[in-house]
């Protein structure tokens, strides 16, 4: 049997979910951003083939994923918003996130941001999160919307498609020096 490219996909991002999840310990109510760029899934150039079919699969995963640890998600858009992010309005509500007035569009936000904004409730779109965690997918650096201080996690899948993945999770700043304890 011949597996498709979507199927592949989908394979890919729920082993990483399975492995994230191992790795993890989310607490309720935490922000998972979601940068992607489904062209580079697909072996395009960032920005230039972008898919809803290939959103669409991601989104799935990651809307289980969430339900699963009770998670907002935040989908960044591309450059052509500034990487403003997609996410519930209760989401920005809840952390003091000025909405923005734009609406992602797959040519303007990317397909994955695009994709989000018609399938949550109440989506809206802000400028700049501090997320708990996140995904990148296809090098759209999500480092701006994470906590200080971003820690990598590693899986076995370094890429879904053809698009490279990391992923970080975030913890408070070590301060104090050497007679400070942490634990």
């Amino acid at each position: 049997m011949k597996v498709t490219v979507l199927e592949l996909i989908q394979h890919q991002i729920s082993q990483i979910l399975i492995e994230l999840d191992e790795q993890i310990d989310f607490k309720s109510k935490q922000i998972f951003v979601v940068g992607c760029s489904t062209s580079e899934v697909l072996g395009s150039k960032i920005g230039t083939a972008g898919a809803m079919e290939v959103a669409e699969i991601l989104y799935k995963e990651f809307v289980k994923f969430a339900q699963k640890h009770d998670l907002y998600l935040a989908f960044q858009g591309c450059e052509h918003i500034n990487r403003a992010l997609t996410l519930e309005y209760e989401t920005a509500v809840k952390y003091g996130y000025e909405p923005v007035t734009v609406i992602p569009m797959k040519q303007a936000g990317g397909s994955m941001s695009a994709y989000a904004y018609t399938q949550l409730q109440q989506p809206v779109v802000v400028e700049k999160i501090r997320a708990h965690a996140g995904i990148d997918i296809g090098q759209t650096l999500i480092g701006m919307h994470l906590k200080e201080v971003a820690i990598p996690i590693r899986t076995s899948i370094k890429q879904i498609g053809e698009a490279v993945v990391t992923i970080a999770k975030t913890r408070p700043k070590l301060i104090g020096g050497p007679r400070s304890v942490y634990e």
